[in-house]
Order: structure tokens, then sequence, then C-alpha cells
């Protein structure tokens, strides 16, 4: 099974500053079989820390396999929101900027 925290680790790499330009939003992730991080973006900057905010922008919950498949681009994100393997609260709508945050490989 893949490692949450190396999927995790693995997006500050693939972060993207100029994507995140005059944004100032707070995703959390709750990963069923992992730890609970969330994602500090604040204008084209990247925060990653463990655990819980207090007011998210948006919330994710999934497992490690689904959020390593749609980072890597190999699940579409909508699909996966639409089959149940990924709930969003919250500001929907950002979900669907991950993947400009995040560029594939």
């Amino acid at each position: 099974m893949a490692d949450a925290n190396t999927v995790i680790e693995k997006l500050q790499s693939r972060f993207d500053p100029a994507a995140a330009r005059g944004m100032d939003e707070v995703f959390q992730f709750h990963i069923t079989d992992a730890d609970d991080y969330y994602l500090n973006v604040k204008d084209g900057t990247l925060d990653i820390q463990p655990g819980e905010h207090d007011d998210p922008s948006v919330s994710l919950t999934t497992d490690t396999d689904t959020l390593k498949g749609v980072m890597n681009g190999e699940i579409n994100g909508m699909q996966a929101f639409m089959s149940g393997k990924l709930k969003a609260t919250g500001n929907v709508m950002l979900a669907t900027k991950l993947t400009s945050l995040f560029p594939g490989h």
C-alpha cells in the first residue's frame, strides 16, 4: 500500500507557486487509513502540516490509494468524488484546483 506520508511529501516538490499566486486557502486531508494533514496555500507558498486545521477552506476525505491516484493523475478527481471514493466539504470547487497546484510528473 502507498504510504500517505510519501504522497504528501511529494506534493512539496510538485507544487506550482505560479498557480497559487493570490490564493489564501487551507486544504484539509482526512486520510482514512493514515494521518491527517492540511496544506496551507498562501500567495504562492505551500506549508504542509500534520493534523487538523481549525477552519479549512475545503476538507477532503479519502484513502491513501485514491489520494495517490488523484495526485498522480491516474484517477480523475471528479470521478473519485462521484463514486464516493473522495468526499469533500466546504468550498468544493477549490478541490478542482489541486491538479493545477500540483501538476503531474
